[in-house]
Parts: structure tokens; sequence; C-alpha cells
């Protein structure tokens, strides 16, 4: 039996496949023996970490939540000012990199399976509540700092989130009226109006 520390590296790999193949053919068309040549492992060694197809799709679509926020975490840590981390929120959300496109394309599989699979709702359940809850407390902090106008944080962090999420699902279809830039610029603009007016 493989040593822990080699057993989660390998399960760490087989995950970064299986994102890697959804993001690039879609949940309907995965198979394990696609993430398996992906990883450079056997099936057999995707079945020893997985039983199932539907176990290893779960499994990568919660890996890629935690590994989006742990690109994040330097940023929620950061002393900024929450208007500055609010801003850098959005930057890093935006899907112009490789990286975060293939996680947009894994998030938006997770929306759709999610319509017909009730522990895929249960686990975007879960993944949305820990991201509302972490922008409301940024917007929090800025409210108590007088940079923010008062309002319902979590109404204010909804709005942002949806905001991010329908915009960048329009980059990723490819939306002509819809670039990158502009959404940027859409989101930083709603932000400015969350600001207190020093004038």
């Amino acid at each position: 039996m493989p040593r822990p520390s080699v057993e989660a590296e390998r399960r760490a790999q087989i995950l970064r496949a299986a994102c890697a193949v959804i993001a690039d053919k879609g949940f309907a068309r995965l198979r394990v023996s696609d993430v398996a040549a992906a990883a450079g492992v056997s099936g057999g060694t995707v079945h020893y970490y997985f039983d199932t197809k539907q176990d290893l799709v779960h499994a990568a679509f919660e890996d890629n939540y935690t590994r989006s926020l742990q690109r994040r975490r330097w940023l929620l840590d950061t002393t900024d000012d929450p208007v500055k981390k609010l801003r850098l929120v959005v930057d890093s959300y935006l899907p112009d990199g490789e990286e975060t496109t293939e996680a947009w394309k894994v998030w938006a599989e997770l929306w759709s399976q999610g319509m017909h699979q009730p522990a895929l709702r249960d686990l975007h359940d879960r993944m949305y509540g820990d991201w509302r809850r972490i922008v409301a407390g940024v917007i929090r902090d800025g409210q108590r700092g007088g940079q923010l106008r008062p309002g319902n944080a979590v109404h204010l962090a909804n709005m942002l989130i949806s905001m991010i999420d329908g915009l960048a699902y329009q980059v990723l279809l490819g939306s002509k009226a819809m670039p990158v830039s502009r959404m940027r610029a859409t989101c930083l603009a709603f932000l400015d109006d969350l600001k207190v007016s020093s004038g």
C-alpha cells in the first residue's frame, strides 16, 4: 500500500486531471479512462481512489472550489482596505487566464449537473454559502470602517457574486457584447457605487 503522502499526491493528481477533462469535454462526455490518461495513471489506479465515476466527479468539483479559494487565500488574508480587497476579488475571478478559465468551466458543469443530482445541489449550496460568508465579511469590514455604504452585507455580497457569475458565463460563451474588459468595468462600477462618497 502506498505511503500516505504518496496517496495524497496521487489523489490530488487525479483530481486535477479530472477537472481538466471536465473543462475540456464536459461532465457528460467524461470517461474514467480519459482522466487516467490525463493523470498518467491506469484506470485501476483511479478506481483505487474513487469507487465510481460519480465519486470522482463530486470530489473534482469540491477540489476545484478548494483550489480556487487557496489561490485567493493571500488576497483574503491581506491587510489591504476592504475596497481594494473587493477589487482584487473581481480581478482574480476574471476568466482571462488558463487556470481561472478552466475553473469557471468546471463550475459551469457543476451548475448544469446540479439541476439533476441532489447531492451536487448540496455541494453547490455549501460552496456558495462559504463564498457568500467570505465576501459579506469583507463588505462588513468596509462598512465598519466607513468606506462602504450601509446595507445588508449578505444582500450586497449576493449582488456582487451573482454579477461576477453571470458576466463570467457570458465571457466564457464568447459574447461580443461582454468581453472580459467590460465584465471587469461593470463589476468595478458596482463596487464604486458601494463606496461612501468622500465629497
